[in-house]
């Protein structure tokens, strides 16, 4: 993994010691004369135009300026050329189904134009005039080759199932494209999940993320370790250089202190590893979410007794920990207005159906009543005892009882204060909805919560830190809401609701979280 790392990094450095070979000279001149730009055409999205010049880039606006030169677009018959690359698990099935959806909300015609196995361009145009008015490129490969097109200029948006590399960012910064891992740089556009799948039959029923972990290690060769047959298993995972296996070393494997082993069987495509699993009574296999409808889901457990169903809501929640949200990573620069209107559309409700029948978890807030969480909270009560004593469950029901639980959840990266990707994503859903007035005129409420390392009272103190930190957060992002038209409070109740063990880290991690509520 590491060698193929230092491949891509070497080819970008390459790609990104010359400017891409469509750049024609131009001449950019105010209709005076007194200002008169030249250097390469980069770009046009309509209406700037984006010029490699003896000064830099430069981003010029296209309406005070006449353009003279072979690489002058035309202005009257513009058509927004879109490069989209990465992840083939979002270009097959999720961006086409987005693009699609775009287009019929729109009354756009749409045609697509297959050229290889892994490129396609998806046209848009005029239903009266048949005038060309967009063209989105996509390219399926891998969450590295998305990123290392957007680093040589070869795409506009990557597209990844994992947060970028610490290296690929420093790259990036190196190119000028900035900060790739700042705000307002990836955005979230759907939700999936890693799941362990074994065929129809098998005897286990569930599997601790340790000992998950130390299966794909290879530590654990045989079902009878874990509850099942005395027979071998046989390991199977996705292909070794996409974005699904980099975040199954960085969820499971990395978390465990182990290393995945080296006798796993391998799978390009999720159908075919799916298939195998299910064929085979001996295996397991990491799966999305999306592609385990037909097979036999584990659900984590822990010693204490808690079992983790990777289902939509928990998904949503973050509460199944196993969480692989989908990315897009934008250019720090302005895209055509046509990408533009298409990254707005995948944040609204519409966008949101379409990602749910594509097989995907939407991102569309749900509430759920106390009485659908029975489950939680007998967890909790089971676990009561001197730290957590039952006169702190009934004063959450006493508060929270008649309120629902949002499915906006916001947890933190392992070790920092910081919001995880997908968290950093609700915030910005959370503060939209508060400025389109969702939920005016009804009590909100920052709910904290901590893992069980250390006192209830330091716990408690913790959690309320948390929570008033994420409310600060998310009313800053919603600049032009009205908060007076709705109630908003803080509460913390520190280790009293568990969603998961604390004798491991991944169930520490999931337990320290902020829920929203409301009434």
């Amino acid at each position: 993994m590491k060698i193929m790392r230092a491949a891509v990094f070497a080819a970008l450095s390459i790609c990104l010691s010359g400017l891409p070979s469509w750049a024609q000279d131009i001449t950019l001149r105010s209709p005076d004369g007194a200002v008169e730009i030249n250097g390469l055409l980069l770009g046009f999205d309509g209406e700037f135009y984006r010029v490699q010049t003896r000064y830099g880039e430069l981003s010029i606006d296209g309406s005070g300026v006449q353009c003279e030169g072979p690489g002058c677009p035309n202005l009257t018959e513009f058509v927004a050329e879109v490069s989209i690359s990465g992840a083939a698990g979002m270009a097959d099935v999720l961006m086409p189904a987005l693009l699609d959806g775009f287009a019929l909300r729109n009354g756009f015609k749409v045609a697509r134009y297959s050229h290889d196995r892994t490129h396609f361009t998806y046209e848009f145009s005029d239903p009266d005039s048949g005038a060309a008015l967009a063209r989105f490129h996509l390219r399926a490969a891998t969450s590295a080759e998305g990123f290392a097109d957007l680093l040589a200029n070869e795409a506009d948006i990557a597209m990844s199932l994992r947060e970028i590399r610490e290296a690929e960012a420093r790259l990036g910064y190196e190119a000028g494209l900035g900060n790739l891992r700042g705000k307002n740089r990836s955005r979230v556009v759907a939700l999936d999940a890693l799941v362990p799948v074994v065929a129809a039959g098998n005897p286990v029923t569930r599997i601790s993320a340790r000992d998950l972990a130390l299966v794909f290690a290879g530590q654990i060769t045989n079902w009878q370790d874990i509850g099942g047959p005395d027979a071998p298993i046989a390991v199977h995972v996705p292909q070794r250089d996409t974005g699904l296996l980099e975040a199954l070393e960085d969820l499971l494997i990395q978390p465990a202190n182990v290393a995945l082993s080296d006798a796993v069987v391998e799978h390009a495509q999720m159908a075919a590893l799916v298939s195998a699993v299910q064929r085979d009574p001996f295996a397991i296999g990491m799966a999305t979410h999306s592609s385990a409808r037909s097979a036999s889901v584990l659900p984590l457990s822990g010693g204490c007794g808690f079992g983790i169903h990777a289902s939509r809501r928990a998904i949503k929640t973050e509460d199944y920990p196993l969480n692989a949200p989908m990315f897009l990573y934008l250019p720090a620069r302005r895209l055509p207005k046509m990408a533009r209107d298409f990254l707005a559309y995948m944040r609204g409700p519409a966008a949101q159906i379409v990602i749910r029948r594509a097989g995907f978890v939407d991102q569309s807030p749900e509430e759920i009543t106390v009485a659908q969480q029975g489950e939680r909270f007998a967890n909790a009560i089971a676990q009561a005892g001197q730290a957590v004593p039952l006169e702190d469950l009934q004063s959450i029901v006493a508060r929270l009882g008649q309120h629902s639980r949002l499915t906006t959840t916001f947890r933190f990266q392992p070790g920092v204060s910081a919001l995880d990707a997908q968290s950093r994503s609700n915030a910005q859903q959370l503060a939209r909805a508060l400025e389109l007035g969702t939920y005016d005129g009804r009590e909100l409420v920052f709910v904290g919560f901590s893992d069980g390392a250390g006192s209830a009272e330091a716990n408690r103190e913790i959690a309320l830190r948390r929570a008033n930190a994420v409310k600060t957060a998310v009313l800053a992002a919603a600049e032009n809401a009205d908060t007076t038209r709705l109630a908003i409070a803080v509460e913390a109740y520190g280790e009293a609701l568990p969603m998961a063990c604390d004798e491991s880290a991944w169930g520490r991690q999931v337990n320290r979280r902020v829920e929203i509520w409301l009434r």
